[in-house]
């Protein structure tokens, strides 16, 4: 299957406009930062600001607020087009996103720019100030009254939501409330308008909110709208395209925007457009893919062959090795209904079909402790999900990032597997869930169970943490600058015996060891069995460091030898550090030579 990448080709271009010495040197500061940022200057101040507008994706500019507004009031156009605008003053104290907050980005600029300099990001997004989610950030096209019910969520007041499917949304607040009657999607091919949307459309549609309040629809179908509804455009429908080689891409563009009106179906809501594996070159088609602003996905003939379709072609197998290219193109990657069968043009075919939504879990690490090395992903997944599912003491640290309306399902040492199961049931049921858990949720943590769970029903997304022996490597030097080991010492998973074997073999095999789960009052002999082992394969004096709670307020840092340990010292909140037999001690810092020639 060729999937196109997912990274963009291009970083965002972004003007810097000084007007004084002082800032000048800090934008120098955000060019050596930031390759893709760039001075612009001019005759003048304004005339260097008005090119960084037209030529620049953002513009940070080290000026007056009141001098910007003034410059750029004329150029202003679209939000949706317009660069995004940070302002910083001289002393560089604060970043303040201007224009663009949402959609042109400013927002996360102000945000990047504080991290640099040093400055308090100002933010005055109201979603983002009351911490609830702005409908244009969901990732998904928003059309309609966005402003107007924007303002009413803000607000608390009543606003009905009404999805023809189950997406799996960030968490709402409680006055966002579903429709009292579920509608149910529309058969396929329905015609457009009241008949056959799918959806409550027009003033007195059903599900409508009482008075004729506000409405927040989630939709593939085009449907009337008001000045109190919004649209969300979920990713629901594939277009499967086959085409003779040198199709123009007009003829393909064309051809979707008829089936798709004749529909009564949004292009905004297209995840993807879909062909075979012997199309993937065709430009015509790529063309279409990059001017929709949707990814080409392509799959093997042999793959589209076993898609059960209701017009195959045995001349088009002859061709291409399939029965169908179009249909099969569409419907295939998940549960999917055929909306628009083949239609044919001189030289293209498409097909629609509509995807089932799938739910969505993140399994998050959240790091050792701090808020500081928890990364920006974690917490953007943790501000994405409507259910929270995690250890009690892990979730404690997190409510403060949460949603308004964020459904959170905490439980006890001892209650993985609970856990896990919580977590992929909610996601099979719809719902946007992250499951946290301290360090990288991948090593000794909640990934490895949830995953055993999980099957093709739900898209998963992995967030990694920094672990705990990563922190306490830190804090202790350089003590992972070789091969190292990761190997817990708790039996109640893994037999002793499978556990001293492991120990044996990175003893033998000389391995910086990281001893997790190292001694609890249940378990208070292995930590010493262990370390008999190593001392039987290394130096007396090879050194041995212990972190406690790394990276907390309780943070304890302890450095010893296999000679001189005590076990005592060890607990479950702690990380053993065996140094190799080249590991030592400099200036008070563990540290395993890397082996580098030069410096020999």
């Amino acid at each position: 299957m060729n999937h196109p990448p997912t990274a963009t080709d291009q970083p965002t271009r972004i003007g810097l406009v000084a007007a004084t010495a002082a800032g000048r040197r800090h934008a120098r500061t955000l060019a050596d930062a930031w390759p893709h940022a760039r001075l612009v200057t001019a005759d003048t101040v304004a005339d260097a600001l008005r090119a960084a507008w037209a030529e620049c994706d953002a513009v940070v500019a080290f000026l007056a607020t009141g001098a910007v507004v003034r410059i750029l009031a004329p150029l202003l156009g679209d939000k949706h087009t317009d660069p995004a605008v940070v302002v910083v003053d001289e002393a560089a104290r604060h970043a303040v996103a201007l224009l663009g907050g949402h959609a042109g980005g400013a927002n996360d600029l102000a945000g990047r720019v504080g991290a640099v300099l040093d400055a308090r990001p100002v933010v005055t997004t109201a979603t983002d100030a009351a911490g609830l989610p702005g409908l244009d950030t969901l990732g998904w096209p928003v059309e309609g009254a966005v402003a107007a019910v924007s303002r009413a969520i803000l607000d608390g007041e009543p606003v009905t939501l009404v999805a023809d499917a189950a997406w799996p949304l960030p968490a709402l607040p409680d006055n966002v409330r579903p429709a009292p009657t579920p509608v149910a999607p529309a058969d396929p091919a329905p015609p457009a308008g009241p008949a056959g949307s799918g959806v409550p459309v027009g003033p007195a549609g059903p599900g409508e909110a009482a008075g004729g309040g506000y409405r927040l629809l989630v939709t593939d179908r085009v449907v009337p709208l008001d000045d109190r509804t919004a649209v969300l455009r979920p990713p629901s429908l594939v277009a499967g395209v086959g085409a003779s080689r040198g199709v123009p891409a007009a003829e393909v563009r064309g051809l979707l925007d008829r089936v798709l009106a004749e529909a009564g179906l949004s292009p905004a809501s297209l995840r993807h457009l879909a062909s075979a594996d012997i199309k993937a070159d065709e430009a015509g088609i790529r063309a279409t893919a990059d001017a929709l602003g949707v990814p080409l996905v392509t799959h093997p003939a042999a793959e589209l062959a076993a898609v059960d379709v209701p017009h195959p072609s045995e001349v088009v197998r002859a061709a291409v090795g399939t029965p169908s290219v179009a249909e099969a193109a569409a419907l295939l990657g998940g549960d999917a209904a055929l909306l628009v069968p083949k239609t044919a043009t001189a030289m293209a075919t498409a097909a629609v079909a509509r995807h089932a939504p799938r739910g969505r879990l993140a399994i998050v690490g959240l790091g050792p402790g701090a808020p500081d090395l928890r990364t920006a992903r974690a917490v953007a997944e943790l501000r994405r999900a409507a259910v929270v599912v995690g250890l009690d003491q892990y979730v404690d640290q997190v409510r403060d990032l949460l949603r308004p309306g964020t459904r959170v399902l905490a439980s006890g040492l001892g209650a993985e597997e609970e856990r896990a199961r919580a977590a992929v049931a909610e996601a099979v049921a719809g719902h946007a869930v992250a499951l946290v858990g301290s360090g990288d949720a991948g090593v000794y943590a909640m990934a490895s169970p949830a995953l055993e769970y999980a099957d093709e029903r739900i898209d998963v997304v992995g967030v990694p943490g920094v672990t705990a022996a990563l922190a306490a490597g830190a804090l202790l030097g350089a003590p992972l600058g070789h091969d190292h080991a990761y190997l817990s010492l708790s039996d109640l998973h893994t037999p002793w015996e499978v556990i001293a074997r492991r120990v044996a073999a990175a003893a033998e095999g000389d391995f910086v060891a990281l001893l997790y789960n190292p001694r609890s009052r249940a378990r208070d002999w292995q930590l010493g069995a262990a370390l008999a082992v190593f001392a039987a394969h290394r130096p007396p004096d090879t050194p041995v460091g212990v972190v406690r709670n790394a990276s907390r307020p309780d943070e304890r840092v302890h450095l010893a030898t296999l000679a001189d340990l005590d076990p005592a010292l060890v607990d479950m909140y702690s990380v053993v550090v065996v140094g190799s037999s080249q590991t030592r001690v400099v200036a008070g810092r563990m540290v395993t030579p890397r082996g580098y020639r030069w410096r020999r």
